[in-house]
């Protein structure tokens, strides 16, 4: 999430009420969570594990809650809960704003595109031409929609990231100032739930098409033209290649890079980054034929065990 104009880094640290380390007039141009940072971010980062990684990613600004040695061309924020300084950085650059009507005064609509009744576009909406947008759509605030996009009833976009901290009290939400963007040319089916960035984009690249009821979480990218299929449930920050082929009733973790042209077949649990060209099966998700060759194995077992005892008498 970049600001709407750059920032100093005095200015940074007056907004969350922390000591800094570099130059007053250090620039901060966004923040950014640490898979996207890019020169002139903030990250943060609270725990010991990826202080390193946090140190040495393209961002140039770290909060963090420990005094280390600040790298050079680097500057820190040092607070004692960098997650919720985070939080209060995103409620400053990117408060919600409560609707008051269903289609927001600054949603933009292209020409020829058809809103059903009873659906919900936000603050900041952008929708091209030629889209149909079906009955009791949902669509949050700055969701981007390219052109000849199809979105079938009960679908949402732009939902909060499934993003949590455990404190002792209770949950602790890290809050979500990212987009969702839609590129030309997708159909998204009934039911289909595509959660917002926490500072970045959600993406569903030109040609992609959605069967019902499938999860898109925060920070995803579904390249140009894959097909996915119903009740597949897709974590946060995966990367889906383009032209991928998912079956139904698939589960991924977060983080995992799926390859060009892959087809994982239905029931698939993916646990790791696969390959692309190949075909996966199964839990964890391997290359079809080696899981089949296995399953048919252990089909084998009885009879073996049947023989063993016959030996033995």
């Amino acid at each position: 999430m970049k600001f709407p104009k750059q920032y100093t880094l005095k200015q940074i640290a007056q907004l969350i009420d922390c000591q800094f380390v570099g130059s007053d007039d250090f620039p901060v141009l966004g923040m950014n969570e640490i898979h996207v940072v890019e020169p002139g971010d903030i990250v943060f980062v609270d725990h010991p594990k990826y202080y390193d990684k946090a140190l040495n990613s393209a961002a140039t600004t770290i909060l963090i809650n420990k005094d280390v040695d600040c790298p050079r061309g680097k500057a820190l924020l040092v607070s004692d809960d960098p997650f919720r300084d985070f939080n209060k950085l995103t409620k400053h650059f990117k408060p919600f704003q409560p609707a008051n009507k269903a289609i927001s005064n600054s949603a933009i609509i292209g020409e020829n595109t058809i809103i059903q009744p009873n659906c919900f576009i936000g603050n900041n909406v952008v929708i091209g031409s030629n889209c149909v947008i079906h009955p009791n759509v949902s669509i949050y605030d700055d969701t981007i929609i390219g052109d000849n996009v199809v979105i079938h009833a009960g679908s949402v976009l732009g939902a909060s990231a499934f993003y949590y901290k455990n404190r002792p009290e209770g949950f602790d939400q890290l809050l979500s100032g990212g987009r969702v963007v839609i590129k030309n040319n997708v159909h998204i089916g009934a039911l289909c739930t595509i959660d917002r960035g926490v500072t970045g984009d959600t993406i569903i690249e030109e040609g992609s098409k959605l069967d019902n009821q499938i999860q898109i979480g925060h920070d995803t990218v579904v390249g140009k033209k894959c097909l996915i299929a119903s009740q597949t449930g897709i974590a946060g920050c995966v990367v889906i290649e383009d032209e991928v082929t998912i079956w139904g009733q698939v589960g991924s973790t977060s983080g995992v890079t799926i390859g060009k042209k892959a087809v994982i077949l239905a029931q698939s649990g993916i646990s790791k980054s696969l390959e692309g060209h190949k075909t996966y099966f199964g839990y964890p998700a391997e290359e079809s034929r080696t899981k089949l060759k296995e399953l048919a194995s252990l089909k084998q077992i009885p009879q073996l065990i049947k023989k063993i005892k016959e030996l033995d008498k």
